[in-house]
């Protein structure tokens, strides 16, 4: 795939040890790199949205968890393997429905199980070359994506995608919009339309930007404006990313992808979700035993900071809701286009995992 649009900053950066955030919530109008200092300080920048997406709060958390323990060389071991496994519990209770998270945080604690004749010295480097290591698979697990879904787009079709599964929810690339990426690059000539995705405009703010800054022609409607755009047959395509994938195919992603969801089976319009292995869920059987984050009033009763509901008013906010697998056209993996029947093809198609 070559590589990403030199204009599009990094989600994360790991220089000599030390740990930078873009602040998403600043863009597009701001773009500035956070430092992060301590497990708590990722805590609230995962939990604030300062960084988002499945994969990308998948390598913050490995990242904060490194910065939890890597001045404790001074433990025992067993304090160690306690303290290590105390603070993987308390990142991962920042965001409980994006799978990748939790994923990269067992898999930091996993490695320093199969070490229990190490020093703490040692495990400590460890770790931080796990989490490196994982910040760099997932660069390599998008570009796949993006090789895999670059035969579905086609020149002259219009795509619709929901919320932001790009550059900045991931390592680089992003999942949905890599095979957008490579397209591009290839000169196929295509026009993506974006929903803005309320409550917090993730579409609008971040993936119209990127998509922009990458020189892709991108058209920002209004959320409730899909079904329009779907019945002027200007959608060939619905093209999303997932913050998790149950064992039967079932996903969960943003607020609102339901809707599309339904909308482009009611048009016959395909629907392709767009996932590396690591948001794949095998220990949650359907998406109805999928932990749905409920998020705080502000952001429904308010718009640009100020209220515009009234005072009192009961309000629900969920962060995201599920599309069971029958409106899945196929999920988009490193390993290829996975197809209905979804969870024996998803077993056969990572039986080594």
């Amino acid at each position: 795939m070559g590589t990403e649009p030199n204009i599009l900053p990094q989600t994360i950066r790991w220089e000599q040890g030390c740990l930078f955030l873009l602040d998403q919530t600043l863009l597009p109008l701001e773009v500035v790199y956070e430092q992060q200092h301590t497990i708590e300080q990722v805590w609230e920048s995962i939990k604030q949205l300062k960084v988002r997406g499945a994969p990308a709060i998948g390598v913050a958390g490995a990242y904060g968890l490194v910065l939890a323990i890597r001045d404790r060389s001074e433990l025992s071991h067993g304090q160690f393997m306690e303290l290590l496994e105390r603070k993987a519990d308390y990142l991962a209770g920042a965001r409980p429905t994006a799978v990748n998270l939790s994923w990269a945080l067992r898999r930091l604690v996993e490695t320093a199980r199969q070490m229990p004749s190490s020093s703490v010295t040692d495990l400590i480097a460890t770790l931080e070359r796990e989490a490196i290591r994982i910040h760099d698979e997932d660069r390599e697990l998008c570009r796949r994506i993006g090789e895999n879904g670059l035969s579905l787009v086609r020149d002259g079709m219009g795509i619709l995608t929901h919320c932001n599964a790009g550059s900045l929810a991931t390592s680089q690339f992003g999942t949905a919009l890599a095979p957008m990426y490579l397209a591009h690059e290839r000169g196929v000539h295509f026009r993506v339309y974006c929903d803005e995705t309320r409550p917090l405009l993730q579409g609008a703010r971040l993936t119209s930007w990127e998509l922009d800054q990458a020189g892709i022609d991108v058209t920002l409607i209004c959320d409730n404006t899909a079904a329009h755009m779907m019945s002027q047959g200007l959608v060939d395509m619905v093209l999303v990313g997932t913050d998790r994938v149950a064992a039967n195919g079932d996903v969960a992603n943003k607020i609102g992808t339901l809707g599309v969801a339904i909308l482009a089976r009611h048009f016959e319009i395909p629907f392709f979700v767009a996932c590396p292995y690591s948001t794949i869920d095998f220990q949650t059987a359907d998406g109805g035993s999928i932990q749905i984050e409920e998020r705080g009033e502000q952001e429904v009763t308010h718009f640009a900071a100020r209220r515009t509901a009234p005072l009192g008013i009961g309000f629900r906010n969920p962060a995201f809701d599920v599309t069971p697998n029958a409106l899945v056209s196929g999920l988009i993996t490193e390993r290829g286009i996975v197809r209905a029947p979804y969870e024996a093809n998803l077993k056969q198609s990572y039986a080594d995992q």
